[in-house]
């Protein structure tokens, strides 16, 4: 039996390794869908962040008193609870935010990223690894949301963060950035192709971080291996 992940690892998989938006291409739905900006990529984001990792926890809370043939049943209840929870919250206090997000707050409950970690993770490891685990992943996510939609969103509008205060505040009319009222977008930029567009530039940019990364590693053991010349 191997040993369970360290933290490092688990942190290190959800940022990067094995960020599941850019390796394992899940979520693609509200990925796609919300990312129009960097607000509506950052709102989604944290939604998916706070469910995934109170789902987590409470599977790996249950683990040992869910029978195997009807677990998939209770892991969906048990994220749909939270995505309610999160969805009365917005309506609550984020009102502006939920109108436009929508209908996707509600699909967080199928998000294959949430399902995917409650079964292949947090069903099989201990509460606080799978605490660290849906806090990573929620972060690893909520990066490449709000990446992808300050991309689109300044490519096609010139600005960024553009009515920022509908998520955090008075404080937020701070973030926004704008290139002028001179700038002319790309439309495409914010309509459908341009969110596969962008999405599959981040990915080829983490493959080649990645190659290079590797080449890197592997001369480092080329030289450490390499015999160390003596002198007579």
């Amino acid at each position: 039996m191997s040993a369970p992940p360290g933290y490092g690892r688990i942190i290190r998989d959800g940022l990067w390794g094995n960020n599941q938006a850019l390796v394992a291409l899940l979520g693609l739905c509200p990925l796609l869908a919300t990312t129009t900006s960097a607000t509506n990529g950052l709102g989604m984001g944290i939604a998916t962040l706070v469910v995934l990792t109170s789902s987590n926890v409470t599977v790996s809370l249950i683990r040992n008193l869910v029978r195997p043939e009807v677990r998939i049943p209770v892991y969906v209840v048990v994220i749909a609870s939270f995505v309610t929870m999160v969805e009365l919250t917005m309506q609550a206090f984020f009102f502006d935010l939920y109108q436009v997000l929508g209908l996707f707050i509600s699909l967080i409950v199928v998000n294959c990223i949430i399902i995917g970690r409650a079964e292949a993770f947090a069903s099989k490891n201990r509460v606080d690894r799978a605490l660290v685990d849906g806090l990573a992943m929620g972060l690893g996510s909520t990066l490449v949301l709000t990446t992808l939609g300050g991309l689109r969103e300044l490519v096609g509008q010139g600005t960024l963060f553009h009515q920022a205060h509908l998520l955090l505040g008075d404080w937020g009319r701070d973030l926004s950035l704008s290139l002028g009222d001179s700038f002319h977008g790309a439309l495409a930029a914010i309509l459908p192709p341009g969110a596969f567009i962008g999405l599959g530039l981040l990915i080829a940019l983490k493959n080649v971080i990645d190659h290079r990364l590797k080449e890197r590693k592997a001369r480092g053991v080329r030289v450490a291996a390499s015999p160390t010349p003596t002198h007579a």
